[in-house]
């Protein structure tokens, strides 16, 4: 079974790792070059950086549907797709006698699109996990192979979610291609879903409850953050905790700020305490030290968001 892989990301690595490693990968699809930094200097995805290093060809048309001339050369039974970047076109599924399989970090019908993981996270989720489905023209809609859960934590944001679900899928798609590869599909038809878009960089909004204002602080981190202003202040937030309050006073207000008891800043219900954060333009550090220099006092409030 001669295999292509179609990722791009750090996320897309694992299993790229796991199929080389049991069946052979033919070739890799990877979005081209980027310039990345303040020189712009031009970095090579993830997945090329292991593709390389193995000594797998590397493909990367900048756009897949106007060449796909190398992919047809290959002459590859099958192709994964795992966070490629680019939406496949019929005359590039036709290539594959064995179909395209595409590994989606959700629980499909659930988040079909372009942030299943930090997105999960922000509306509350308790639970996700990785489908294995396989590909037709429609976003995230071709029928399902095999799916596997896994739970949210209180202590998880997208870094850790995400590094979780990647090892999954490594798991998963390696039992796929073996029940592909053995004639065995027992496909499943997905039902009505919906489609969630990119993350952005956000404000937080302190008058929606304390489950609400963690989860987006930690559906954001480690990027693009949430973040909160007092007057020239920025701070972008790394980790935030749900905390019970009973005490009175205006959403966003700081009812704690010192290197003892951390941030902790009101919200329309409960409260939440900033455990990790950085200033715009510096480093990351606990909330602890960031109290350390008296930037912040009890009774401040954080400016509100214009919504």
């Amino acid at each position: 079974m001669k295999i292509i892989f179609a990722g791009t990301p750090e996320f897309a690595v694992g299993p790229l790792e796991s199929i080389h490693s049991t069946f052979g990968v033919a070739a890799v699809l990877t979005q081209p070059d980027k310039p990345q930094g303040r020189k712009g200097i031009l970095t090579p995805s993830p997945v090329k950086e292991y593709a390389e290093m193995c000594g797998i060809p590397v493909l990367q048309p900048a756009r897949l549907k106007l060449d796909i001339g190398p992919v047809r050369d290959v002459r590859a039974d099958l192709m994964v797709t795992c966070a490629y970047g680019q939406i496949l076109t019929q005359e590039v599924l036709d290539l594959f006698p064995l179909g395209v399989w595409n590994i989606h970090a959700s629980l499909l019908p659930a988040y079909r699109g372009a942030a299943p993981i930090p997105r999960a996270i922000i509306d509350g989720q308790r639970e996700t996990g990785v489908t294995i489905m396989k590909t037709e023209l429609g976003l995230d809609t071709g029928d399902m192979l095999l799916c596997e859960r896994t739970p949210i934590y209180d202590s998880d944001d997208c870094g850790t979610l995400e590094d979780r679900l990647s090892r999954l899928s490594s798991e998963l798609i390696v039992k796929a291609l073996t029940m592909i590869q053995n004639g065995d599909l027992p496909l499943q038809k997905q039902g009505e879903g919906f489609t969630c878009k990119k993350v952005e960089r956000t404000e937080v909004d302190f008058s929606k409850s304390a489950r609400e204002v963690s989860c987006l602080i930690r559906g954001l981190s480690p990027s693009p953050f949430a973040y909160a202003r007092k007057g020239e202040l920025t701070l972008n937030f790394w980790f935030a905790e749900e905390m019970p309050c009973t005490e009175e006073a205006p959403a966003g207000t700081i009812l704690a700020a010192s290197p003892r008891e951390g941030l902790v800043v009101k919200c329309g219900e409960g409260a939440v305490s900033i455990t990790e954060l950085q200033p715009a333009g510096g480093r990351r550090m606990s909330a602890r030290d960031f109290c350390n220099g008296r930037r912040l006092c009890r009774g401040d409030r954080f400016d509100q968001p214009v919504l």
